[in-house]
């Protein structure tokens, strides 16, 4: 953290105005990892300028693509042509900085027989270990040898089909069997898969590319290997985290923020959820150009009606259950609405401890290791604080709060935004990993804050 890594935020002003969300952090990223097995350059629409598509950029060029700005803002052309062995040291630059680096494995090994995986970094918000990734590979042909910098990947005999099942429909893991099944000699099986919007995404990439994948019911895909992949051409679904953000802020600073790009169908559960606690919004769907009229993008406009807000109970889960992404977010708003909502955890097991911060503002917020709200879940008998009661409203007052992970960073931004006077915001540069010119877009809202 440096000096210039702080945000002044001088609170207690709504949020008005309208800003722009660009193709899914959680998509964007792993359509550049796909963009390996092809053996023609692939094109994607929309990038955000965040740290980790510059982290992929870096590390696919490192390994001989050739990555370049293609005419229209936010496009990116990927050239897969030279595609060649990275040294372990330049990768190792990398470690800590992100996790994508395991995504690599299974379109290295096809290209090239061999890859290398350095210490993985990202957000600490729960153990989310890679035994599964690994073992995946090995089940697909990989031998993986355990080194001091990392772990080296080889397949002798070539990557084939084989069947398996997750014991918790793991995003990551969908990713990694999905990025290595479809060039591998036979069929894989895979049971109990994510099927988040940004995983029929990527399918929607690999499939543009001449793979074979079935989404059957009960998260069941099947993929067929196929002998050689081509290029894609892809406008990624947007950020519907970032959406449900500025959704967020909205509510909790008692503002309107129009969010250009928002998507209604992702957004279904969170929408039912904004909607309970007494936030409104209008979506206006994309209309094409048709006989010479201009079309129009598509939006959701979100806005405090006024009022008091309402307290919710509420549960994350896998999609189609409402996103762990969306919950730190709006648990600031929830601190201002009226009575006791519930917020249980069952994702990551580590996600609640940004509420400290909260309190240490004016909120009223209790964590406990019992799984309230109704379901119990994987984590209720392991000693993890996972479920969260919020009371209010509380009047929050500012505070110095410092960045512990990319989505309760965002959560404090809005905390700082939502309180009386100044604060000051520590380790800021961590949200520009998964959030777009967020300072741009803060004073296009009219909020006022400046790097200290």
């Amino acid at each position: 953290m440096t000096v210039n890594d702080v945000l002044t935020v001088h609170g207690g002003t709504p949020l008005h105005g309208r800003i722009r969300v660009r193709g899914a952090k959680n998509l964007v990223s792993k359509a550049m990892v796909a963009a390996l097995l092809g053996d023609a350059p692939s094109r994607l629409y929309d990038v955000p300028r965040i740290r980790d598509v510059e982290v992929v950029r870096g590390l696919l060029e490192l390994h001989g693509v050739r990555v370049s700005d293609g005419a229209e803002d936010g496009e990116l052309v990927l050239d897969p042509a030279n595609v060649a062995s990275a040294n372990s040291d330049e990768i190792n630059v990398h470690a800590g900085s992100s996790r994508i680096p395991i995504l690599l494995c299974g379109p290295l090994l096809h290209r090239l027989g061999h890859a290398f995986i350095p210490d993985l970094g990202g957000c600490h918000i729960g153990p989310r270990p890679i035994d599964f990734h690994i073992q995946a590979l090995r089940e697909f042909g990989a031998v993986v040898d355990k080194a001091a910098d990392g772990m080296h990947l080889t397949a002798p005999n070539g990557l084939h089909g084989t069947k398996l099942e997750l014991p918790y429909p793991s995003v990551g893991a969908t990713e990694q069997v999905l990025l290595t099944a479809v060039m591998a000699n036979g069929v894989t099986e895979l049971r109990n898969a994510a099927v988040e919007p940004e995983i029929i995404d990527l399918i929607c990439v690999l499939q543009k590319m001449g793979a074979i994948i079935k989404v059957h019911t009960d998260r069941v895909i099947e993929i067929q290997g196929v002998p050689r992949l081509g290029g894609y051409t892809h406008r990624p679904i947007p950020d519907r985290i970032e959406a449900a953000s500025w959704a967020a802020a909205a509510l909790a600073t008692g503002g309107d923020i129009e969010v250009l790009g928002a998507e209604q169908v992702d957004m279904m559960t969170f929408l039912n959820v904004f909607r309970s606690v007494g936030g409104a919004y209008e979506v206006t769907d994309m209309r094409p150009p048709r006989n010479g009229s201009p079309g129009q993008e598509g939006k959701i406009r979100f806005w405090h009606p006024g009022g008091e807000l309402k307290a919710v109970a509420l549960e994350t889960d896998v999609h189609p259950g409402f996103m762990t992404d969306w919950q730190q977010p709006l648990v600031v708003a929830l601190t201002q609405a009226r009575g006791l909502s519930i917020v249980h955890e069952t994702v990551y097991e580590q996600r609640l401890g940004y509420t400290e911060a909260l309190n240490s503002m004016g909120a009223t917020i209790q964590v406990y290791r019992d799984c309230l709200g109704g379901t119990p879940c994987r984590f209720g008998r392991r000693d993890f604080k996972h479920s969260a009661v919020i009371a209010g409203p509380s009047k929050l007052h500012a505070a110095d709060l410092v960045i512990p992970d990319l989505r309760a960073g965002f959560s404090h931004l809005i905390a700082a935004l939502a309180a009386e006077g100044t604060s000051r915001v520590y380790g800021v540069d961590l949200i520009n990993r998964g959030y777009e010119d967020f300072e741009a877009k803060l004073a296009a809202l009219g909020a006022h804050a400046e790097r200290a």
